[in-house]
């Protein structure tokens, strides 16, 4: 998992609430256990239509935000189902924070496991980075999780609060399996000693 530091990136706003995971990657797209190659179908529904065109009025199909790395969005965003495909599906496309009033627990703790940084900040701060993400390509935010701080293109900065072992594993980069193999020295003298004591395991 790649570390997460310091963000200077375009932000796509998406004022909508309610964006549930079947928005973010619909159910067909679910067979794979890959986390590479769903970034193409992230919000598959609102970004194609039946022909597999691209709608123009889509946010993401926009010019300006095809490379956003940054989405601004709604309250509640992350319900309905708890599939891991949906983080998965938004680090694939390169968007690595997503700030928004509110987040469902199943998928907030699902963006720190795949080095998303959800941020959840107060209604009228999230309409002064909606507002400033509407300016484009142009307008590019700072996100810095060691100050714990949001800055717009303006040099508007709001604080945000973030657990401390979460920011811990999302700076150093680690996942599950990272933080596992922190232990591995651990692992492998318990590992020997067992064998030692129980030989017959």
């Amino acid at each position: 998992m790649e570390k997460f530091n310091t963000l200077t990136g375009i932000a796509a706003p998406m004022p909508l609430i309610n964006i549930d995971t079947d928005m973010i990657i619909p159910k067909q797209f679910l067979k794979t256990i890959k986390r590479s190659g769903l970034g193409v179908n992230l919000f598959d529904e609102m970004r194609y239509d039946d022909d597999r065109n691209e709608i123009p009025t889509f946010v993401l199909n926009q010019d300006a935000y095809r490379d956003a790395q940054i989405i601004i969005a709604g309250d509640n965003f992350g319900c309905g189902s708890s599939r891991e495909h949906a983080p998965w599906a938004i680090a694939d496309f390169g968007i690595t924070c997503v700030i928004a009033p509110s987040f469902a627990d199943i998928f907030h703790n699902n963006c720190f496991k795949n080095g998303i940084l959800p941020i959840a900040l107060p209604q009228e701060q999230i309409d002064v980075l909606m507002k400033d993400a509407e300016k484009g390509a142009n307008a590019r935010m700072t996100v810095d999780i060691e100050e714990q701080t949001v800055t717009t293109s303006d040099g508007e900065v709001f604080k945000f609060e973030v657990d401390a072992f979460k920011k811990h594993c999302l700076m150093q980069g680690l996942d599950d399996i990272g933080l596992t193999m922190e232990k591995a020295a651990s692992i492998d003298t318990f590992e020997a000693a067992a064998q030692t004591q129980r030989p017959w395991v």
